[in-house]
């Protein structure tokens, strides 16, 4: 029977709709080719639920007409009949998936995961880019008749017979004028690659004004005097190239899959000449349906200044980048791939239906790397170790973004030790406590603090190092983690002297009151503390310390770029058991050279934690040559 010509208007379900497609429905035009091709592959996966065991080849294929102004979007899939078109094209946001698949209810489970699209809804994207779209359709229908649909806005049509012969669909799009980037061999290809690349079908890519190209071919089986095959030169046009892989390594089974195969993978996707450190490969599928892989990159001190790189896969298909509803925010600093056919996808496939199924998929996918790390600990306890100094800053910032990923990985937290060992939390209490009150004494300069960090080493005290960006907000959370008697506290080696202080006599009759005038006139520092300790090394004159939450506040200050200054309070701690310090007690607080080694004292004391500024050190430099003088009777 022929098909009858007809004019309609496309129902809608509200009015205007397709300036609300073109302006708002999409975040990028590129989308369209995404949708269109999905709605291919659609098509292929319903002809091979309907026809088991063919063996057709089934691919889409995108051919680009600069001359005619066309993209071409073609399939070898199911087709539609006039019925059909009229149904899933002309009633805009009539899901035709949703349609099929209740048909199949029941049926061929992992097929039914193939079926991505929303062909309604998302194949009138295709006119946020053209003047003029055409389908030419053949449904493999016994008997069918081919169909001939176009439209110049997508709010009227024409139905009529159509030319098609074999089953499947052409999409033709008239690109429009201001459009005309999309009829470039090159963004045609950047858009198939990043939207298309691991797409379940072949997507052949054609350009239909290439010219044709010398290529040698053997002739028959012919062969020249020495032997070698005869060959002749003739004119062909070039053939289509693919652009996807069909077999996705994330979709493989771990088993199978090599290291050489993940790294090869991880440098096509990422373009990152490194190596990942590690990776996770996820294959789930129960309660719901994951596959993916993610990389564990190094990251660098300053990890603020990395980008990670989480792709979101729904069937094959790109959705996004770092969608924050599936991918915990800690593991942006990742790069993967994940791949969920179930997401809960609206019809644009950008944006995600906030719901409690994705928050399940996101909560599994962070106890899978927590699973990782405590098995990488426990078994491979050493390659741990030499990874933790890349990914500690990922690590430390999920546990402050995410409580239950910190319970997951607690007994797995490193800490560095200035002897380049590496103790969990609870080994370091162990070997500590008893010396240190609780607390964790550690440096975020070993060079600038080395002679702080030898007075706890030389009393077997260990010293960790903590001196990433991440470091003082870690130390706050985990000062406030598990119940208040068990809780440790951090101190930088020069926040205070509980851990250097010995039981002595020595200068115990010295008058602390006195000395710390002395110091004060010498200074002129009216509000400096001065304390009298016996401390654990006699050759230590003095130490400046400074509160450690104070310092903290002040670091975070800077960091964050507070524009008022936070003035430094230090307290000097003089050895009571120094000689030096025992000398000046009896000295003339009056005198020049009284009040020129104390302030000599003050800046070695505050030069062993932080640079003296530009006329501090001047003013030392002037006073160490006096003293030299003094020292030589000159």
């Amino acid at each position: 029977m022929a098909i009858e010509k007809q004019n309609g208007s496309v129902s809608i379900d509200a009015q205007n709709i397709m300036p609300v497609i073109k302006r708002w429905l999409y975040s990028d035009k590129d989308i369209f080719l995404r949708e269109a091709v999905s709605n291919a592959c659609d098509a292929i996966t319903k002809f091979r639920m309907l026809k088991p065991g063919t063996e057709e080849a089934m691919s889409v294929t995108v051919a680009v007409d600069k001359k005619k102004k066309t993209v071409r979007i073609s399939d070898t899939g199911i087709g539609m009949t006039a019925d059909e078109v009229s149904r899933y094209i002309n009633q805009v946001a009539f899901s035709g998936a949703a349609e099929f698949m209740k048909k199949f209810e029941g049926e061929k489970p992992e097929e039914k995961n193939d079926i991505i699209g929303h062909f309604g809804l998302g194949f009138y994207s295709v006119f946020m880019v053209s003047e003029k779209v055409e389908i030419e359709t053949l449904s493999c229908e016994e008997g069918a008749e081919p169909v001939h649909w176009v439209s110049e806005d997508g709010m009227n049509f024409e139905i009529s017979e159509g030319s098609r012969t074999a089953h499947g669909t052409d999409i033709i799009l008239h690109i429009s004028k201001e459009e005309k980037e999309f009829l470039e061999m090159y963004r045609i290809r950047e858009v198939l690659g990043r939207y298309c690349g691991y797409m379940s079908y072949p997507i052949m890519l054609e350009d239909e004004n290439a010219k044709p190209v010398e290529k040698e071919v053997p002739v028959g089986d012919e062969k020249n005097e020495d032997g070698t095959p005869k060959t002749e030169k003739v004119m062909e046009l070039p053939k289509p190239q693919q652009i996807n892989d069909t077999d996705p390594l994330w979709l493989r089974k771990p088993a199978d899959c090599k290291e050489e195969d993940y790294k090869a993978f991880y440098h096509k996707v990422f373009t990152d000449f490194d190596d990942p450190l590690f990776w996770i490969h996820l294959n789930v599928d129960y309660p719901f349906n994951l596959k993916g892989i993610l990389f564990f990159p190094k990251l660098k001190n300053d990890f603020g200044t990395h980008e990670g790189q989480i792709k979101l896969f729904a069937g094959q298909v790109f959705v996004a980048d770092n969608i924050k509803e599936v991918i915990p925010e800690f593991l942006m600093l990742l790069r993967g791939v994940i791949d969920c056919p179930d997401l809960p996808l609206n019809v644009s496939r950008s944006f995600l239906q906030n719901d409690g199924y994705v928050k399940k998929i996101s909560t599994h996918i962070t106890k899978k790397v927590a699973d990782k790390l405590n098995s990488l600990m426990k078994k491979e306890r050493e390659t741990y170790e030499g990874y933790w100094d890349d990914i500690a800053p990922f690590v430390k910032y999920g546990c402050i973004k995410d409580s239950k990923f910190f319970e997951q990985v607690k007994g797995s937290l490193l800490l560095k030790k200035t002897d380049g060992k590496y103790s969990t939390l609870e080994e370091y209490r162990t070997a500590n406590f008893e010396k240190t009150d609780k607390k964790v004494y550690y440096t975020n300069d070993e060079k600038r603090q080395a002679a702080s960090v030898k007075l706890y080493t030389d009393r077997g005290i260990e010293v960790a190092v903590m001196n990433t960006l991440i470091d003082g907000n870690f130390m706050s959370f985990l000062e406030y983690q598990g119940k208040e008697e068990d809780r440790i506290a951090f101190a930088r080696v020069d926040a205070d002297i509980d851990g250097l202080k010995e039981e002595s006599e020595e200068g115990k009759d010295l008058d602390a009151g006195k000395l710390q005038e002395m110091f004060r006139k010498a200074l002129g520092k009216d509000d400096l503390e001065v304390k009298l300790e016996a401390l654990s090394d006699p050759d230590m004159t003095a130490m400046v310390t400074e509160d450690e939450q104070m310092r903290r506040y002040k670091e975070m200050s800077r960091l964050y770029g507070e524009s008022f200054p936070i003035p430094d309070r230090f307290t000097l701690v003089l050895n009571r058991r120094n000689g030096t310090v025992q000398a000046l007690a009896e000295k003339d607080p009056e005198e020049d050279n009284t009040k020129m080694l104390c302030a000599q004292v003050y800046d070695l004391a505050r030069m062993a934690a932080q640079p003296l500024e530009a006329e501090e050190i001047t003013a030392f430099l002037e006073r160490s040559r006096k003293i030299l003088g003094m020292v030589a009777g000159k």
